[in-house]
């Protein structure tokens, strides 16, 4: 029964295409009075992950994960933070590695699948023991991460996580990576692109015998990303490897915590298999929204400071299932 079959995102008037609804509040919406407390944690391997807080000294937690070369900073990621935060919960808006304005020490970098990163997030604030209540919030790559975390857990998921909003997922990451390869799409590939060159120069620095930033113009897809860096730097045989074994599809069947899924039908990233539709009418604890409209983590309300995703968020996350 989870296809919620209407959904109450209209866009403005003057947001009239998902390019448009994807662009304009990435490059123009501003989110102001935002005062994160940065914490570093430590990983077991040696690396670290930054951590960025807004502390009601409230028993409930909200967990945000960025996207793609996104941070904490992100309009998507401090909006959502402010939102929770006003309402008297506490927001941590952790930054994968690298990502969060000083590159991580290790060779390898972040990815979809890097669900042992988002966990050890997770068991960093439930060991605090301040916490009755945790929320995951997961945006584009943290809401694929986000999904195929709970789905590896599945019933042996923390019983402080109560539940779970995720946006923009690339449900079918294989076919996402492609979609962007289209014509009319190499606007966004090339923005990625020149993101990840810049982390690949510096890393080529770093470690000149594992990796190498000659050439790097000549890729020309995310499949040649990942078939160059993204595998080879992760553990996996090539990208379609990377795509298989990582993609949030395979792991929603096993999901047993309530979890909205929305994505927008005008979405510019996701193609057909990024939403799941079969799956989520026979699934007890996968919602699945469609708004016609929204494009890609856009979902802009007129006049307002706040976007849908925020307010969508928060209403799941307080809505008793």
């Amino acid at each position: 029964m989870p296809l919620i079959e209407k959904s109450t995102y209209q866009h403005p008037f003057y947001l009239f295409n998902g390019h448009w609804e994807t662009i304009i509040p990435s490059m123009f919406r501003k989110i102001e009075g935002v005062d994160y407390q940065r914490e570093r944690l430590e990983l077991v391997d040696g690396d670290f992950l930054d951590l960025d807080w807004l502390k009601n000294k409230n028993n409930k937690l909200v967990i945000i994960s960025h996207g793609l070369e996104g941070n904490s900073e992100r309009h998507y990621a401090k909006g959502m933070a402010k939102y929770f935060f006003q309402r008297g919960w506490d927001a941590l808006a952790w930054n994968c590695r690298g990502c969060s304005g000083e590159m991580n020490r290790l060779p390898r970098f972040y990815h979809h699948g890097a669900t042992e990163d988002l966990g050890a997030v997770i068991d960093h604030a439930i060991q605090s023991k301040h916490y009755s209540t945790i929320a995951l919030v997961g945006f584009s790559m943290g809401g694929s991460m986000t999904l195929k975390y709970l789905g590896e857990k599945s019933n042996r998921v923390h019983p402080t996580i109560k539940k779970a909003a995720t946006f923009s997922v690339p449900c079918d990451l294989g076919s996402s990576a492609g979609e962007l390869d289209k014509q009319n799409k190499k606007f966004y590939l090339q923005r990625f692109l020149k993101k990840l060159s810049k982390k690949i120069e510096a890393k080529s620095n770093m470690f000149p015998s594992i990796i190498s930033h000659q050439g790097f113009e000549k890729i020309k897809s995310f499949r040649e990303f990942d078939d160059r860096y993204t595998a080879p730097l992760h553990g996996f045989v090539s990208a379609q490897d990377f795509y298989t074994r990582t993609t949030a599809l395979n792991f929603i069947p096993t999901i047993t915590t309530p979890v909205l899924i929305a994505n927008a039908q005008n979405d510019p990233f996701l193609p057909p298999l990024c939403y799941p539709y079969q799956l989520a009418k026979d699934h007890h604890y996968a919602y699945l929204e469609t708004p016609d409209t929204g494009g890609h983590t856009g979902f802009t309300l007129a006049g307002k400071e706040m976007n849908w995703m925020e307010v969508r968020a928060y209403e799941f996350l307080n809505q008793v299932v």
